[in-house]
């Protein structure tokens, strides 16, 4: 007894070991590393922020009046094409003309008494001279013609002022361009008694446009003058524009506690395309440089695993802030290499390796894991089986029996 029972204790430990190196033998066959590759080449390295714009004319004016009245002619429309000095609209006049004839009115009154009190200072000069009056009566008469001609003077500047009013109400476009807006109508009453009366908008040039885009605090450090611009609207979806950055105010709005700040961009519009108030999609490049070498990012993070290595394979390592690695046969080597600009996906190479050079990126273990110990369990008689396959198997057996 006791020697059969060695016997069956010999041929478990037999059969166990058999299953531990039948187990161990299939995982090293299924596990294969893999090694991802990148060429060294040379291409652009780009990084760029987004924001929302609003298109606008460079130069647009408001039109106003500076004289109450009612507008009696209007001789443009929207889209109104105009030169400077162009008559656009018309006050009435007629209270106008009214303060300009009573101006002259009593600028002639004024010059009249200023007549008399001359001749009358004259006089009394003569007689003072002679000594047949007193030096207060004289003083008298030359104060007299001194306020009359100061009244002459006021009189002839009220003159002016009821001229120009009346100048006023004839309208003029201060600029050559193209009437956006018109906020009045004829026979609509303007009063100019607190602020100025709105009545166009004309902007100068309709194909030279500018985007006042909304940076976000956290993107405005990187936005220069002169960076390259492109930016959609979504009247055209098809269409790239490109401009460029003409200034970055200093001044911050603050809106729902996000902090922005405005930056002109120029639009050419030689097409007419765009039109003001437009909304902007734009993209500004805050960092451009072409035709030099270039590597994933990646691969300057990459390092051999010695856990991976076959028995066949080494590595050759090298010192250096900045590494990049071959495979040359069995041999993974380092190469130090000197970096320049990066955007996070690709880093300039500026010296170490060589263009066309395939260096390392990454590696992938195939087999093994999650899959590899699905086919364990199944194949290994001591792990436990899912439920579903023992009512799959009591129902076979069943079947056999019947």
């Amino acid at each position: 007894m006791m020697k059969n029972k060695k016997i069956w204790i010999g041929a478990a430990a037999i059969a166990a070991i058999a299953i531990i190196i039948f187990l161990f033998s299939g995982r090293k066959k299924k596990e294969t590393v893999t090694f991802e590759t990148a060429k060294v080449e040379t291409g652009k390295i780009q990084n760029s922020i987004t924001a929302t714009g609003t298109i606008e004319p460079v130069t647009s004016v408001t039109v106003g009046t500076q004289v109450s009245g009612i507008v009696s002619r209007l001789y443009v429309d929207y889209n109104s094409v105009v030169k400077k000095g162009q008559v656009i609209a018309e006050l009435d006049k007629t209270n106008l003309v009214s303060e300009l004839n009573t101006a002259k009115a009593n600028l002639s009154s004024a010059q009249s008494a200023m007549n008399y009190q001359l001749a009358n200072y004259n006089r009394y000069k003569t007689l003072y001279d002679k000594g047949l009056v007193s030096a207060d009566e004289y003083e008298s008469a030359r104060l007299s013609y001194q306020q009359s001609k100061e009244q002459v003077a006021q009189s002839r500047e009220n003159v002016k002022r009821a001229q120009t009013n009346l100048g006023y109400a004839t309208i003029t476009s201060p600029i050559d361009g193209v009437v956006l807006s018109k906020s009045v109508e004829e026979g609509q009453t303007v009063a100019a008694s607190f602020n100025t009366p709105e009545l166009f908008t004309i902007a100068k040039d309709l194909t030279d446009m500018r985007v006042i885009a909304n940076i976000d605090e956290a993107d405005i450090g990187g936005v220069k003058e002169g960076q390259r611009v492109t930016f959609t609207v979504d009247a055209f979806p098809d269409d790239t524009f490109e401009g460029s950055v003409q200034q970055v105010r200093q001044e911050a709005t603050t809106e729902s506690n996000v902090v922005t700040y405005e930056v002109v961009i120029s639009a050419p519009n030689l097409d007419l395309k765009l039109k003001p108030g437009l909304t902007a999609n734009v993209t500004i490049f805050t960092l451009e440089k072409s035709n030099v070498l270039v590597v994933p990012t990646k691969a300057l993070r990459f390092t051999p695993n010695e856990a991976l290595l076959t028995k066949t394979q080494s590595i050759a390592d090298c010192r250096g802030d900045h590494k990049v690695w071959t495979k040359e046969g069995d041999t993974f080597k380092a190469h130090a290499v000197e970096t320049g600009t990066t955007n996070g996906v690709l880093t300039e190479i500026l010296s170490g390796i060589d263009e066309g050079t395939n260096v390392l990126v990454d590696f992938n273990i195939n087999g093994g894991g999650q899959e590899a110990q699905q086919e364990e369990q199944a194949n290994n008689p001591f792990m436990p089986r899912p439920r579903g396959n023992n009512k799959n198997n009591q129902n076979n057996q069943q079947k056999k029996q019947q």
